[in-house]
């Protein structure tokens, strides 16, 4: 390398003494930046992002070959395949993103570089070398199995290990230029170049992408159960992840295409003119080369991809298995060679159906071979999300109860850093939802399956918003009701109050008064004498279920505290009066 820039230095140089014609230019392009190895595969995770150069080269005049010096500036941002959050049977993988999750460098680098006319082109070879400000992601994937009523991290499962995560590296660039003149000094063009960092240092900090991680780069199976014991600590984490960290790092490296504008100013140019060659006809490609394949998973009953399914591709002992993403798309696999392929998957423990890639898939003109997979869970799935019931923001970690009404069957998950929780739901059934987390409140909601068509409908969605419990704080209960003139529990409110009774056994100290309320219709006395025997009973039935009376203060207003203007002798909507008819708790103490 020393030898070449030496040389091209001094053929420079001896172009300037015998009086050379001397031009500049400045080429602008934008185009894609695609990672290559590692940096792409399992350390990385790169994908293809946006890539823009500024390159300024200065030529020595010459008609056919032309000699020089340039200089490029260059901006490259590669978005990080972000991980699914993975459920098995008790607990599941989330990720937590402490910034961006992509790479973003910066380099500016030095080199010579020649140009070549051929015909109405301008053909350009360059080589550079200099530095990379590159700037890396910072994550944390972590295991989260239940313990008790909560989850517990038992294992950073895979995480990055950078010092500093903006470092800079030393970097090399070598790539080509293809240029047509639109008018005497400018064209239009495209450039293919690659790039790669070099060295493991930079001065003493380490220069490469680093990550930490405890086994393979598989993911685990949905039926995996990992075991704890009475003190909190998990039995048989070894049998499903390595306990010994495994450390990785990559360089960075990217092929990138561009196309753009490229301006000349100082001496003219001669160009010879333009030819076309008489026979444009290009061989194909001969059948049985190498191509990508592609795997998408698909809802049979609704057609709608899907996500999360655990995808096995198997040519002989090798088998490539990913879950697949949002598109319901499992990872690609590129350059596959030629051969036979066996593809199955699987989520929530139903295998979707199974299909074979052999030789004659090969064959077929194209650079892709895409396959689809159905999966067919009769079930609905039920998609939520936890939000603050103030400002709407996704909160993280909040534990969730999904209760059949008629089984009274229950189920618990907490929402992953997203926010979501996801449950499966049969058909024509009727399910409570309720948040279940210290020092949070939330409504009973109520979700069904009821008259949906699950040929049409795949995804049931819920907003579940979550309140803190603070003192003086007021909660309305929703879907509390009692028969005409009674105050015997229903079964329907009785649902909602043990979800109550759950949140005071929750939270020791929490002490309320419960209310009831009515409308302005009847009587005052036989108002505030009816609501006062309808919050005894509801008092009462908590005590029953195990929460100290001490705890709880019963409290009929009857029509006193009217929510709107509905009151005696006005004429209201049937609305109006039912938003006067309600059971609230008021926390006293916490």
């Amino acid at each position: 390398m020393k030898k070449l820039i030496f040389t091209l230095f001094i053929a420079i140089m001896a172009g300037a003494v015998f009086g050379q014609e001397q031009t500049w230019q400045i080429n602008a392009s934008g185009g894609v930046s695609m990672p290559l190895g590692d940096y792409k595969n399992h350390i990385g995770r790169a994908n293809d992002g946006p890539f823009g150069a500024l390159a300024i080269d200065r030529y020595l005049g010459g008609e056919k070959i032309r000699w020089g010096l340039g200089a490029d500036f260059r901006f490259l941002r590669h978005p990080m395949r972000t991980f699914d959050t993975l459920f098995f049977s008790n607990g599941y993988l989330a990720t937590d993103y402490h910034s961006e999750p992509r790479f973003t460098h910066i380099g500016a680098a030095l080199g010579p570089t020649a140009a070549f006319q051929a015909g109405p082109l301008d053909l350009e070879l360059f080589l550079r070398g200099g530095a990379l400000l590159q700037q890396f992601p910072s994550y944390t994937r972590s295991v989260w199995v239940q313990q008790g009523g909560g989850m517990v991290n038992v294992l950073d499962n895979h995480y990055t290990d950078n010092p500093d995560d903006r470092v800079l590296a030393f970097m090399g660039l070598g790539g080509i230029r293809l240029s047509y003149p639109i008018t005497e000094r400018v064209s239009i063009g495209v450039q293919a170049d690659y790039l790669r960092t070099f060295g493991s240092k930079s001065g003493e900090a380490p220069s490469r992408f680093h990550v930490v991680h405890h086994g393979q780069f598989d993911e685990p199976d949905p039926t995996m159960e990992i075991r704890m014991d009475m003190t909190g600590g998990p039995v048989n984490l070894g049998d499903h992840f390595s306990l010994e960290p495994q450390r990785y790092n990559t360089f960075v490296q990217a092929l990138n295409l561009s196309a753009g504008i490229r301006y000349v100013f100082g001496g003219k140019k001669k160009r010879e003119p333009r030819r076309i060659t008489s026979d444009p006809y290009v061989k194909p490609a001969p059948a049985g080369f190498r191509k990508d394949i592609l795997v998408v998973v698909k809802d049979e009953q609704t057609g709608l991809p899907l996500s999360g399914v655990k995808v096995d591709i198997r040519q002989g002992e090798t088998v490539y298995t990913s879950i697949t993403n949002v598109n319901g798309e499992a990872e690609r696999i590129k350059n596959a060679e030629a051969g036979r392929y066996a593809v199955s998957g699987v989520k929530n423990g139903i295998h979707a159906s199974e299909l074979v890639i052999d030789k004659a898939d090969f064959d077929v003109s194209g650079p892709v071979i895409y396959k689809e997979l159905l999966h067919n869970d009769p079930r609905f799935t039920l998609v939520g999300v936890t939000v603050d019931a103030t400002s709407r923001e996704k909160l993280s970690g909040i534990g969730t109860i999904l209760t059949h009404t008629e089984s009274n069957f229950n189920a618990r998950q907490q929402s992953d850093p997203e926010g979501k929780f996801v449950y499966q739901l049969d058909q024509n059934a009727e399910y409570n939802v309720v948040a279940s987390h210290a020092g949070k409140f939330s409504q009973t909601e109520t979700v069904t399956t009821k008259g949906l068509d699950r040929s049409q409908t795949l995804y049931v969605t819920l907003e579940l918003g979550i309140s803190d419990i603070v003192k003086g704080a007021t909660f309305v209960l929703k879907n509390i009701h009692y028969d005409f003139d009674r105050s015997e529990i229903r079964p329907d409110a009785a649902r909602i109050l043990d979800n109550l009774a759950d949140l005071m056994k929750q939270n020791p100290t929490l002490q309320i008064e419960l209310s009831s309320h009515t409308d302005s219709r009847g009587s005052d006395s036989y108002n505030l004498r009816l609501s006062q025997q309808r919050a005894e009973s509801a008092v009462n039935y908590l005590i029953e279920n195990g929460v100290e009376r001490s705890r709880l203060h019963a409290k009929g207003y009857g029509e006193t505290r009217l929510l709107n203007n509905c009151a005696n002798g006005v004429s209201c909507s049937e609305e109006a009066h039912q938003a006067n008819r309600r059971t609230e708790i008021r926390v006293l103490e916490f």
